[in-house]
């Protein structure tokens, strides 16, 4: 199958936005800075992916892979209806050389074939995209396990900063009512 680009691309916002909970502006700049970061490091890994997926699938898996994008798209379905149309045609037209006649046991037998050998290479192709599936999901849940990892630990680092501001406010308070008491 060919490369596949889940990513889509977001819109910068024109208005100033805040980060929910921190109060902190974001004005264009910083988001189209933000949204070129995460662009890049989803293209990265999705580049990574193709490159791991080119090199641990042999040419006939990919052939395989390739005749099942085809077999399951609107383009064989629309070629697949044109051929038996034709087929139909011009075995029934009765100025024609009649090469199956209307029990159309030849194309019987062709839809046998077809449907013998497209049935397991689709569900070949199926297997894999499974199992490249399920790696890609690992990666996202990696993904989001360190984002949130790192999210607590900022929290964490806030609190601590918020702790030690209001201290430094007590102590400014005592300080000042210790400097009132002196004057």
């Amino acid at each position: 199958m060919g490369k596949k680009h889940y990513h889509i691309r977001k819109q910068p916002s024109v208005e100033a936005s805040a980060i929910q909970g921190f109060d902190i502006e974001l004005n264009k700049n910083h988001t189209a800075r933000i949204d070129r970061l995460v662009d890049h490091y989803e293209k990265s890994i999705l580049a990574h992916l193709d490159d791991e997926y080119i090199r641990k699938t042999r040419w006939p898996d990919r052939v395989a892979d390739t005749i099942a994008s085809f077999g399951g798209s609107w383009k064989f379905m629309i070629l697949f209806a044109l051929f038996l149309s034709t087929w139909l045609i011009w075995n029934t037209v009765p100025f024609t050389h009649h090469y199956d006649g209307p029990p159309f046991i030849l194309l019987n037998l062709c839809l046998s074939f077809v449907a013998a050998f497209q049935a397991p290479i689709i569900m070949m192709s199926q297997n894999r995209q499974a199992a490249r599936d399920k790696h890609e999901s690992i990666i996202d849940f990696a993904i989001n396990y360190k984002a949130e990892s790192e999210i607590d630990e900022m929290q964490t680092q806030l609190h601590r900063i918020e702790d030690d501001l209001i201290f430094m406010k007590e102590l400014l308070i005592n300080l000042e009512a210790k400097d009132k008491v002196e004057t």
